[in-house]
């Protein structure tokens, strides 16, 4: 595992090899899986999924869950759990440089029997179009569940407001928990 540290003070490389994301999250409960592609060197740093402040991620799920936006690892946990939710991504690993899903090569797809055997996963959302193009290679063949492409919540997603990624993740809603 390449620890958060070490790829910290390694962005000044031209490339990085990374062999290890971060755990999913998810209980037997769970009812609808969000897939990203691979943890961005923010999110490295911080810890967990979606730890970028200007990523629009959970404020965006705070929204659809009807709770309030969660500040801690836990409390992201804790959203994700009680909502009926998963959380994973779609890469084992990679060469990625920087955060972009762009320059994302040499992949290799995670193996997402865990959750699929550890839930009762019925619809999967992966957040952006990367993680839908390897999800539909490499993984929906083994699950069978076809995935929704939503738009990236990512900060580099400009092209759509707040309100408009929350108008089209809103079909996350039939899957919650409340």
């Amino acid at each position: 595992m390449i620890r958060a540290e070490a790829y910290a003070s390694a962005l000044d490389l031209e490339e990085l090899q990374m062999t290890k994301g971060f755990d999913p999250v998810f209980t037997p409960d769970s009812r609808a899986l969000i897939l990203g592609t691979w943890p961005s060197p923010k999110s490295f740093e911080m810890g967990f999924y979606y730890g970028h402040k200007q990523n629009r991620f959970w404020p965006l799920m705070a929204l659809l869950t009807e709770r309030p936006v969660p500040q801690t690892v836990e409390e992201k946990k804790r959203l994700i759990e009680e909502s009926g939710l998963a959380l994973w991504d779609t890469i084992e690993s990679c060469n990625i440089k920087g955060a972009s899903d762009a320059s994302i090569k040499d992949v290799t797809p995670r193996d997402l029997l865990t959750v699929f055997s550890g839930a009762k996963i019925e619809a999967v959302f992966c957040n952006g179009t990367k993680s839908y193009e390897i999800y539909m290679k490499n993984q929906y063949p083994n699950t069978g569940i076809k995935a929704f492409k939503m738009p990236s919540t990512s900060p580099a997603n400009a092209a759509f407001s707040f309100e408009k990624l929350a108008e089209c993740w809103s079909g996350l809603r039939e899957y919650i928990s409340f």
